[in-house]
């Protein structure tokens, strides 16, 4: 485990990683804000431009298959055909839902190519899917089928139009399985037919050969040809299975007993009683109605005489109708009575042909196992009957595989685009991506933003940090803050230049615009409020700016020095200010560099240091042009102005480069133009702005006139002794 200072150090490092990522917030606020708008906006014009979608909703039930009433086994409830509603069957009810069959009908029922211009009949397919989306409601066995369609009308007949196409399909598949399943029983009861006959024939030549009659239909115990204890047993089961099949037939009858007059009628058909009018007389009302209904057609009113004999015709079928199923109650309370009859019939001849069956039941084995196989086969043939009738009974009973719960509202809303999560969103997204476009313009920043850079890439000091927007201090109060970072630089100069003869000092930046001037003209009059007889020489012979600091006329200055005899007292002026003098700049010539690099230059150079506590040389971009360069050969050093993440690191090593080259030396850099305020980091080099604040009750300082005459060589002798030594003609400051 890391000692305590271990652990105060890893914490005091992720708190400076802390500060270093707000400080990068902080100072792309504005790439950060304006990414945000943009993407914020963008998502809104989206939100805005997008179609409004209406959504309606069809609720579903997917029940079970089941027969609800068997009349002839007696069976209620019983699973016949599909399966339960499990969460692999809903999902198959999805894609029978999603399937081309359903959808196809919806496109035809509601004519879509026609409603949905430009579109054919497989573009209104794919847009169908497109459109769709099912869902089971958790817990149940519901299903939910959504449409959003930017029309609401459409959204609504649509999602109606796929649920009754979906009802419709699943009723279509119940009645093509249980008919598919009838069918195959049917084809089951043929062959079981075709058995049945072969095995008679069969047992028909074993009856002639054996010579023992066999009656059909009749229970005999005495013709069985077995001995008497199987006679007894055969007997007593033929017995038990006529009872049982009575008390099948009582149940059956009893359960078609029990139904209304209506669903008796429809049920007559396939009892086949013999005697029973009721499927007639069905037929012909059924008649009746159709001919009246084409009677009122044709325009017949109600009181037409054939209309009114039409209506008494149906009435008197109605009534002889309801009479035909009082006799059809009867008609199976009959064969109720006849089946009973018939087994206590069988009950008696099974006790009068007792004693007979022990003759005959050693006559024929051949005989017996023939009457078994045909009886077997000729009962099996029955049952599968019965179950054929039970099953074509059943399948006429309505059966609902799907019930709609709700049909489909119209959507007076829209629920798309959703314009609190799609801002939301872009609100998100445009934050996320202007702070990382913020620390990616960060990364890819090469520029100076720290004075660790200018020493590590330098490797000379910073001799003092400039807030942003330094006015000219001269034009200012006394007590302004600005102008301690200045003595700052003043007090760095003195001690960090090695000979204290060094007092010729060119300023110099990679470019235009860094502040070189206004840092030059500031450093200038703090030095002189210091007591240092400061001169300022304008060397920029190509877009000279001091002067205008002071308004001071540009019309003589260095360059006329250079190229006339003029004296050094016909071109330094004295400004306002104590202790500061001017040499301006003069008229541009054709060739600065040449000018900057002749003798009488150096010779300028030599004379105005030993007159002066402090020369100070303006120049031009030392990258852009070669006159810095000369300049930096003349004076004894060099200061160089970086504005505050403008120039390249390798802009600023090259900067230095040419100083070096020419064998200049780079006393340090001055960083310009930061902002303090919103760089944290700068913090300490800047306390004075709090420190130095002047107090409400101060006296301001009397401003300096900001207006230079053009002073006279007799006013530079009333300021300036004269040298007693003939050898130097110049001004001895």
């Amino acid at each position: 485990m890391p000692n305590g200072p271990e652990r105060q150090t890893n914490a005091s490092e992720a708190a400076l990683h802390a500060v270093d990522y707000w400080q990068v917030l902080k100072n792309r606020y504005g790439v950060i804000l304006l990414t945000f708008l943009l993407i914020f906006m963008t998502a809104a014009v989206i939100t805005y431009v997008l179609p409004k979608k209406y959504e309606s909703t069809a609720l579903l039930q997917v029940n079970h298959s089941f027969i609800e009433l068997d009349p002839l086994n007696g069976s209620v409830g019983q699973p016949m055909t599909g399966a339960s509603p499990s969460h692999a069957y809903i999902q198959n009810q999805f894609k029978i839902i999603e399937s081309e069959r359903t959808m196809s009908r919806v496109v035809e029922r509601l004519d879509l190519p026609t409603r949905w211009k430009n579109f054919d009949e497989n573009m209104a397919l794919l847009k169908l899917k497109s459109i769709l989306k099912t869902e089971q409601i958790r817990n149940t066995d519901h299903i939910e089928i959504r449409i959003r369609h930017q029309n609401r009308d459409d959204a609504r007949d649509i999602a109606k139009a796929i649920a009754e196409s979906y009802q419709e399909g699943r009723n279509e598949d119940e009645r093509k399985r249980a008919g598919d399943a009838l069918d195959a029983l049917e084809s089951e009861v043929r062959s079981q037919e075709d058995l049945v006959e072969d095995k008679r024939r069969h047992f028909h030549a074993i009856v002639k050969a054996v010579g023992i009659p066999y009656i059909e239909g009749v229970l005999t115990s005495g013709r069985m040809g077995q001995s008497e204890e199987a006679i007894l047993k055969s007997a007593e089961m033929q017995q038990f299975t006529a009872e049982e099949k009575k008390g099948q037939l009582e149940n059956q009858i009893e359960q078609l007993l029990t139904l209304r007059d209506e669903e008796l009628i429809d049920f007559a058909e396939g009892l086949q009683l013999p005697g029973s009018q009721v499927p007639v007389l069905r037929g012909r009302y059924q008649e009746s109605r159709v001919s009246i209904a084409a009677l009122e057609a044709s325009g017949l009113g109600r009181k037409h005489p054939s209309v009114e004999m039409a209506y008494i015709a149906q009435s008197k079928l109605q009534e002889d109708l309801k009479s035909s199923v009082v006799v059809l109650r009867e008609l199976l309370k009959t064969q109720l009575r006849l089946v009973n009859g018939q087994l206590e019939k069988i009950k008696d001849r099974v006790e009068d042909r007792r004693f007979d069956a022990v003759d005959k039941a050693l006559q024929s084995q051949d005989y017996v196992e023939a009457k078994q196989d045909y009886e077997t086969a000729k009962a099996m043939l029955s049952q599968m009957k019965l179950t054929n009738s039970a099953r074509r009974i059943a399948l006429k009973i309505p059966k609902t595989p799907i019930t709609i719960l709700e049909n489909p509202k119209i959507g007076m809303d829209p629920v798309y685009p959703k314009v609190t999560l799609f801002l939301s969103l872009g609100a998100a997204v445009g934050l996320i991506f202007g702070i990382a476009i913020a620390f990616s313009l960060e990364y890819l920043d090469t520029s100076v933003k720290t004075l660790e850079d200018v020493e590590r890439y330098l490797q000379v000091p910073v001799l003092a940090v400039i807030p942003t927007d330094v006015g000219v201090l001269h034009k200012q109060s006394g007590m302004s803050p600005d102008a301690e970072a200045y003595r700052i630089l003043r007090t760095n100069i003195e001690f960090n230049r090695n000979n204290p003869e060094d007092n010729s000092i060119t300023i110099v930046s990679g470019g235009a615009g860094e502040g070189k001037s206004t840092t030059l003209v500031n450093l200038a009059y703090v030095c002189a409020q210091g007591g240092y007889t400061t001169l300022m020489i304008d060397a920029d012979l190509r877009r000279p700016n001091v002067h205008t600091f002071f308004d001071i006329n540009n019309s003589v200055g260095l360059s006329n020095y250079l190229t006339t005899d003029l004296m050094l007292e016909d071109v330094i002026l004295q400004t306002p200010v104590d202790n500061l003098y001017f040499l301006p700049s003069g008229i541009l010539p054709a060739d600065a560099a040449g000018l900057l690099n002749s003798r009488r230059m150096s010779e300028l150079i030599q004379d105005v240091k030993q007159r002066f506590d402090l020369v100070l040389v303006d120049s031009p971009p030392i990258l852009g042009v070669s006159d810095a360069s000369v300049l930096a050969s003349e004076v004894d050093l060099t200061m160089i102005v970086v504005q505050h993440r403008k120039l390249p690191r390798n802009m600023l090593v090259r900067v230095k480069q040419a100083v070096e080259n020419v064998g200049g030396h780079v006393i340090g850099v001055v960083l310009n133009n930061v902002d303090v305020r919103s760089d944290s980091q700068y913090q300490y080099y800047t306390s004075y702005y709090t420190y130095y604040a002047p107090s409400a009750d101060s006296d301001p300082v009397p401003t300096v006139g900001t207006t230079a005459s053009a002073t006279t060589s007799s006013t530079l002798e009333s300021k300036v002794g004269a040298n007693d030594s003939e050898e130097d003609e110049g001004l001895n400051y």
